[in-house]
């Protein structure tokens, strides 16, 4: 199938005529050609979603008509689900089970939370007031009203590993709030963004509102950080990325908000169920091929029982099915690409010559059914230290490292001693204990007893390299909205502008 860019509500070809081959990292079967779009084209997206904004209807639209727009298309997404899921697994790689049983439900919920959150988008009042201006006393009673307004032009810029989950949690808040957007998915994964497209008229989103162009992320994502059209830039993806784009929205200083890389430590405690930390451990670090930013990927283990903890690692890890994604059976599949597979394995070997014990998985799995597909074996390393690569830095695969600590404050510092600080867990039975934790790890989220939950009514966003601003609930429309102070003068007495009466006087 060959998919165009969708632009002002129609479906275009790209000005340079060029398609690529979109591939099934399973077996690097051609699913589809994309637009490999230029300039011209992420330049037309731009006009029509301002034209959108400062011409269109959608800005203009009460809370209640968004609202019914956003619970449409997302009953429409439910409707298509089967269809959306298998459609990313392909596209990904991610497991059938997985996209259809969890990125799928989750699309959905979050167009629901924020159809409804569009309704309660307040903003605040306060009255009555003593001003002291210019060294006068001035006393006088007035309203002050702050208003919550869309931002304008959102690019928004997508990743591979969550194509459509992400891209809707950037588009939900924005659309609730009022914006228009541009959106740029990742290369190698455009294809479930693009078929919502084809419901957003049916849902009843006005021409131009959301627009969808494919290509290189260094024309398409330049573009839209330093056009003066676009006010504002949400990205997530990998730290250096965020950088540029900081770098190239600094010619007109617009609004960003970046969620960016992680290095996810698991803290066990010493009254932790053994048997469930370890499972949080695995299931953790392997979900998505361990493709996910907020992954297990450093276990500290008290001394104690370290060895019996990474059997019981080695022994989970192990049961781990690898295949074909589209069957019930698999739990892993394939990286997103031979070049993803090779940057994994380069951490895998760093760590070998570090001095790490490599107890698990880290090579390619043999059989046929692996020929083809971007396969690497779910891994675990122990004997691990903190200076080494693969405890500082991100993977972005299925690598986890085991480290003992004496004292929970040693577990805490290393835990902290990273650029990154999105998501962090901590495991025990003593939830009092299990707090103090929690409030010394300096990440955007702590889970207690658990790692990976999101729901669509709690905010995700990080600390540090990990990027700022907030998605999802509430929180987000902070991010998509400006604040604007209106003053109302109520005094009686006083029928000429206060600046008349102090100022005029003779």
């Amino acid at each position: 199938m060959e998919y165009l860019n969708f632009i002002n509500g129609k479906w275009k070809k790209p000005h340079s005529g060029e398609f690529y081959n979109v591939t099934n990292p399973f077996n690097q079967t051609v699913i589809a050609k994309a637009p490999k779009s230029n300039l011209e084209d992420v330049k037309e997206a731009i006009d029509s979603a301002r034209d959108a904004f400062d011409k269109g209807s959608w800005p203009e639209m009460t809370p209640s008509e968004r609202t019914s727009v956003l619970w449409k298309l997302a009953d429409l997404i439910e409707k298509n689900s089967k269809y959306l899921a298998e459609l990313e697994s392909k596209d990904v790689g991610k497991t059938i089970k997985y996209a259809r049983d969890s990125d799928m439900p989750f699309v959905i919920d979050t167009l629901r939370f924020f159809a409804g959150a569009a309704r309660i988008l307040h903003g605040a009042a306060a009255s009555e007031y003593v001003d002291f201006i210019s060294g006068r006393h001035h006393k006088g009673m007035g309203t002050s009203i702050i208003r919550r307004e869309p931002i304008g032009v959102v690019g928004s810029i997508v990743p591979w590993n969550y194509p459509l989950y992400i891209a809707v949690w950037q588009i939900a808040p924005a659309l609730a709030a009022g914006n228009t957007l541009v959106v740029k998915p990742a290369s190698l994964t455009p294809l479930t963004t693009l078929e919502v497209c084809k419901l957003l008229h049916e849902a009843g989103l006005p021409d131009g509102v959301l627009n969808v162009v494919t290509g290189p992320g260094e024309v398409i994502g330049t573009e839209l950080a330093r056009n003066n059209k676009v006010d504002m830039v949400t990205l997530t993806g990998d730290t250096e990325t965020g950088k540029k784009i900081m770098e190239k929205a600094s010619v007109n200083v617009k609004r960003l908000h970046l969620e960016l890389g992680g290095k996810a430590p698991l803290i066990v405690l010493e009254d932790a169920d053994l048997e469930a930390a370890a499972e949080g451990s695995v299931v953790g670090a392997y979900w998505n091929t361990g493709q996910d930013c907020t992954a297990v990927t450093r276990v500290y283990v008290p001394d104690k029982f370290h060895d019996k903890f990474v059997k019981l690692l080695v022994s989970k890890t192990k049961k781990f099915n690898l295949g074909d994604p589209m069957k019930e059976s698999t739990d892993m599949g394939p990286l997103i690409s031979e070049k993803q597979r090779q940057r994994v394995e380069g951490y895998i070997q760093s760590g070998i010559k570090q001095g790490a014990k490599l107890v698990c998985g880290g090579k390619r799995p043999k059989g046929k059914i692996f020929e083809k597909g971007f396969f690497l074996e779910p891994t675990i390393f122990t004997n691990a230290e903190q200076d080494m690569k693969i405890c500082k830095e991100e993977i972005f695969g299925p690598v986890l490292s085991v480290l003992k600590y004496k004292k929970v404050e040693d577990a805490v510092q290393k835990s902290n001693n990273v650029a990154y600080g999105l998501a962090s867990s901590v495991w025990g039975k003593n939830i009092a204990q299990c707090f103090k934790v929690a409030n010394k790890l300096k990440f955007g989220t702590v889970w207690i007893n658990e790692h990976g939950v999101l729901v669509p009514e709690m905010p995700h966003g990080g600390y540090k390299q990990s990027g700022f601003g907030k998605d999802l609930s509430i929180y987000s429309f902070e991010e998509y909205t400006n604040t604007k102070h209106i003053y109302v003068d109520l005094t009686e007495m006083r029928r000429k502008p206060w600046h008349y009466t102090v100022y005029g006087k003779k």
